[in-house]
């Protein structure tokens, strides 16, 4: 092991081979390689601690008590407002048999076979003029085509094992085969004939196959820490689905439901999969102020630019069935939602910047290590915003078409709500998460700089360690 050239050598440590002295790298027997700063009293007078590479870097007890002031009292609020606003389940309702608000119920095609479009409107077998369940043109518009004639078979509910026939046209996008797994929608005031009709296809097997490959590449790469983000997502979701939506079904105020279940996601997920630690409450920190900044802005310009969030079918049946929601907030809540995924990333990186850095020099000053730091920060930035635009243009792609189909100008689709709801989205999300790039730099290179117990004296051009002094470590002022 390596040692100073004027420091007596460290008493055994019942840690084993590997530890290195104060401030000190060295390689001991099995190849453990380690450094220690430290913090309890050693021989000669130095303070010291030791720990490896990998771990964040302690700071000091009243750092420690600053930071905690401001989260306890933070997760105490957020867990209160989990206990108020705790829905209990989704009100009940009347379905309507639109869209999602339908009765469904798993089948199977049984048999497919090929039938004159023009037999099948004459015997009845689809109402003159009208499309078929599934989609398509009118049936008397395919006379002389070849449609199919599929028979279905339901497979749950009271009426398993029953069987009705649907048509397909030949224009439809959707073509059913033999054994093909499908979802029907029940209509139970529809005549007897009419009360099934195949709405979709079960996906379950291709997206559960899917999910376990994600999964396995997770966990294979990410070892434990992939696995405790596996677990994370999982409890994310549930908030999703057991708070957040069924209290906003419930009347309470979309944007303190999203604002409350979005910091319960943040604090587990973070602390879940990067440990409890100083340097995950300044990324709790920098991701706290950069929600705030987004749900303020997002407030600001949802309302200025007067967006009702009743854009679509989907939002206005929502509106049919609970017209209590406030639409525009709901919008707002899914802006902070569909935020707060990547501004964790954003933040996490910075804060590991920071304290890689100042594990490389300790010496460093709050200035260097931020300087240093948003160097890496401003690459970050460039490649998130475009990945969070571009989500946002292709999940519109379809509605941006129809624009350009139309010949509309730049300003004409811009100015409609559609598309100036995913503006509005897209902006105010990538201001929040450039905000957050500064903002949790420089909470992190104030931390780390104002631990005097952590600093340590510049490392020499030769690459060796200057000796380590007496007492406490002093921080460099530049």
């Amino acid at each position: 092991m390596e040692q100073y050239p004027h420091q007596p050598p460290d008493p055994p440590s019942r840690d084993g081979p590997g530890q290195g002295n104060a401030h000190g790298h060295g390689t001991g027997a099995g190849g453990h390689h380690g450094h220690a700063h430290g913090h309890g009293p050693r021989e000669g007078g130095h303070h010291g601690h030791g720990h490896g590479h990998g771990p964040a870097a302690p700071v000091s007890q009243h750092l420690r008590k600053v930071i905690a002031a401001i989260l306890i009292p933070f997760t105490v609020a957020v867990v209160v407002g989990l206990a108020v606003l705790w829905p209990g389940g989704a009100p009940p309702h009347s379905r309507t048999g639109v869209g999602f608000d339908r009765q469904t119920q798993q089948a199977t095609v049984i048999r497919v076979t090929e039938v004159s479009c023009a037999s099948v409107n004459a015997s009845g077998g689809a109402p003159a003029g009208a499309p078929s369940a599934t989609g398509g043109a009118p049936a008397k518009q395919e006379a002389g085509k070849t449609c199919k004639k599929a028979t279905v078979r339901v497979d749950t509910g009271e009426d398993t094992g029953r069987t009705f026939t649907e048509i397909v046209q030949p224009d439809q996008t959707r073509q059913l085969h033999r054994d093909q797994k499908v979802v029907v929608a029940y209509e139970p005031s529809a005549p007897k004939n009419l009360q099934y009709s195949v709405t979709d296809v079960n996906r379950t097997f291709p997206m559960a196959l899917l999910a376990g490959i994600f999964a396995v590449a997770v966990v294979v790469v990410g070892r434990l820490r992939g696995l405790m983000a596996l677990v994370a997502l999982a409890v994310s979701f549930l908030v999703l689905t057991l708070f957040i939506l069924p209290a906003i079904l419930q009347g309470s105020d979309p944007l303190v439901v999203a604002v409350v279940g979005a910091s319960a996601i943040m604090l587990i997920a973070l602390y879940m999969c990067h440990g409890l630690s100083a340097r995950t409450s300044v990324a709790v920190l920098g991701t706290l102020i950069s929600l705030s900044l987004i749900g303020l802005l997002g407030s600001l310009f949802i309302g200025w630019s007067a967006l009702t969030g009743n854009t679509d079918d989907n939002t206005g049946l929502i509106h049919g069935l609970y017209p209590s929601i406030d639409m525009s907030g709901l919008l707002l809540a899914g802006v902070i939602i569909g935020s707060l995924g990547v501004l964790d990333d954003v933040t996490v990186t910075q804060t590991s910047a920071v304290w890689e850095l100042h594990e490389a020099n300790p010496a460093m000053g709050w200035r260097g290590l931020y300087r240093a730091a948003i160097r890496i920060g401003r690459d970050h930035i460039a490649s998130v915003v475009n990945t969070l635009v571009l989500a946002y243009a292709g999940a519109a792609l379809p509605l941006l078409l129809l624009f350009s189909i139309a010949q509309s100008s730049v300003g004409t689709v811009a100015d409609s709500e559609l598309v100036a709801e995913e503006i509005v989205r897209t902006l105010v999300g990538s201001i929040g998460l450039v905000a957050s790039v500064p903002v949790t730099t420089a909470l992190a290179a104030l931390v780390v700089s104002a631990d005097r117990s952590g600093a340590a004296d510049p490392v020499p051009a030769g690459g060796r360690p200057a000796p380590a002094r007496g007492g406490r470590g002093r921080r460099r002022k530049r």
